[in-house]
């Protein structure tokens, strides 16, 4: 399937660099402009109609975030670019077809097109929640979880339970599935809280939806939507309680 690109980065090189590897690596793909600003690549994108939009995040004149913000809508796919993941986890949040850390491997980039492409003809969701995402005060309903392959976005609300694993986390979900992530639980506990997801004890993190029962007895534990048993610890019983309870 042929699409049409536009290309938004503050360097030129790193423009220049990509329109190689697209030739090179995804035919496929028609860069039809390029811009290294805010302001030349608004403009640029209300001149054309791209099928998809590789976009910078530290741009000359603000960001590719900003970029999102000012069009009147969007109606093509974003593929974040940048040197820093950092921002990773907001590209994400703004449903971002995928993210691509500079420099940028070949394997990765055919990966983006190609998810791009399946992508085409149903964007609606996706820019519905890039629109969402961006409203003041509004909680993100995806979050980015980084495994040792790649990263993923999850939406939220589908966690049942976080397991501490060393160093790592156990996700599980309502899908029977899980997944073994990159950080420590403790770094996941303030950016689930407002979520309705509680620390029950030193290794377990839930999600107060997919709670089936608080079982006093046996020490107290939780049974959780897929029938796990998870331990509340002495000092958090009173805590688990209150907010069982909505308090």
């Amino acid at each position: 399937m042929q699409m049409r690109a536009i290309i938004i980065d503050d360097n030129p090189q790193a423009i220049i660099s990509l329109q190689q590897d697209l030739a090179d690596y995804c035919p496929e793909v028609e860069v039809i402009g390029t811009a290294e600003g805010v302001v030349s690549g608004v403009k640029l994108l209300k001149q054309q109609h791209p099928d998809v939009l590789f976009l910078d995040i530290q741009l000359q004149d603000g960001s590719g975030f900003d970029v999102l913000e000012i069009l009147p809508e969007i109606t093509f796919g974003v593929i974040f670019t940048t040197s820093s993941d950092a921002f990773a986890i907001k590209a994400f949040r703004l449903a971002a077809i995928d993210y691509l850390l500079k420099p940028i491997d070949p394997e990765q980039l055919q990966e983006a097109v190609q998810r791009a492409s399946e992508l085409s003809g149903n964007k609606k969701d996706s820019l519905e929640l890039i629109k969402g995402s961006m409203q003041q005060g509004e909680l993100p309903q995806h979050i980015a979880l980084h495994t040792q392959e790649k990263i993923e976005l999850i939406r939220i609300h589908n966690i049942i339970r976080c397991e501490a694993s060393g160093n790592y986390t156990s996700f599980h979900f309502d899908n029977a599935k899980s997944l073994l992530v990159t950080k420590t639980l403790k770094e996941f506990d303030k950016t689930l809280q407002p979520h309705n997801f509680l620390r029950v004890h030193q290794s377990h993190l839930v999600n107060k939806d997919h709670i089936k029962a608080f079982v006093k007895t046996d020490g107290g534990y939780l049974v959780m939507q897929d029938n796990a048993k998870i331990p509340v610890s002495v000092r958090k019983r009173s805590s688990v309680i209150k907010f069982l309870e909505g308090a």
